[in-house]
């Protein structure tokens, strides 16, 4: 049932605990969310999952194997795909498929069959001889993608695979991730673009080394927002935001983009008491202001602070 159980797993480089004994499942088949801000801890688990990075603590059974106690076989039955484009720039995109098939032991038929599906992933037929690292983003994205899964493996790793990568062609990578879970494939993916978690079945945020929610898009979103999210546009947003912050029926605040998110309790009569409160200071106009359905990154700050708090007191 599960291709992934991950027991109190723990790293830990000097005095600095980069991941705190976390500890969850991932189901068969299913697109599995790994989501924080940068430096929380998501690349140095993954690593220890992929047992390339040895854990101080606990342990995980990737595909049927221990990491701690055969990180090799883990090697050989899981695709990964590193946060840094994986790929040699300075190969052909035909020699990067033939290093990939032969690194993992493909031959003949099978081999012939599995390059011809990479190139047509990528969008890359009879451009074999094109040098890799003159290709666009998104096309090396899906090349290195095909690299990775070449072997048919169950389970495939991807650490933050869009970063830097163009709006439409981290929809079209999306496409391909579908893809592979529709086969049957246990996609585990680490990002921080929280909107790119709403195509996935299930979501861990993690913090500083430690998870701090688990569940479906839906279910974090119902579960940690019981309040109202207000989305405000308006001239003079920093001292918008600041006035706002120190309100009493304000919960929380941030930036999004040119506009204000604010979480008010769901009894107040959000409009009049934000006019109020912004009316005539700072040159503050207030052009729109609208209740929004949340978003998974309303959540993640919500929580984080909420943690915040929690620590200062």
């Amino acid at each position: 049932m599960y291709s992934i159980e991950i027991n109190n797993l723990t790293k830990k480089f000097g005095n600095f605990i980069a991941v705190k004994g976390i500890s969850f499942k991932v189901k068969a088949g299913e697109i599995f969310g790994f989501l924080g801000a940068n430096g929380a801890g998501k690349t140095t688990a993954i690593k220890m999952m992929c047992g390339i990075l040895e854990p101080t603590a606990g342990d995980a059974i990737v595909g049927g194997f221990s990491i701690a106690k055969d990180p090799n076989s883990v090697k050989r039955h899981i695709g990964y795909m590193s946060q840094r484009f994986s790929l040699y720039n300075d190969l052909a995109v035909g020699e990067n498929i033939d290093f990939f098939g032969g690194v993992y032991g493909l031959e003949g038929k099978e081999f012939e069959e599995r390059k011809k599906w990479v190139l047509e992933i990528a969008n890359l037929q009879d451009r074999e001889n094109v040098l890799t690292g003159s290709l666009p983003g998104g096309i090396k994205q899906r090349l290195a993608l095909g690299t990775a899964v070449i072997h048919k493996p169950s389970i495939v790793f991807l650490d933050e695979p869009t970063s830097g990568v163009d709006p439409i062609s981290r929809r079209r990578f999306w496409d391909l991730i579908n893809d592979l879970s529709d086969q049957g494939v246990t996609v585990f993916v680490t990002t921080h673009y929280l909107e790119e978690a709403e195509y996935c079945n299930n979501i861990i945020l993690i913090d500083s080394g430690e998870l701090i929610a688990e569940g479906s898009s839906k279910e974090l979103k119902s579960k940690y927002l019981k309040h109202k999210i207000v989305e405000i546009e308006c001239s003079n947003v920093i001292a918008a935001l600041d006035i706002l912050g120190k309100e009493k029926f304000v919960i929380d605040t941030s930036i999004f983009g040119n506009t204000i998110h604010v979480s008010v309790t769901k009894n107040e009569d959000y409009k009049a008491l934000i006019n109020k409160a912004l009316e005539g200071k700072n040159n503050i106009v207030i052009k729109r202001m609208s209740e929004i359905t949340p978003t998974l990154e309303d959540v993640f700050i919500h929580l984080l602070e909420k943690r915040k708090s929690l620590v200062s007191n």
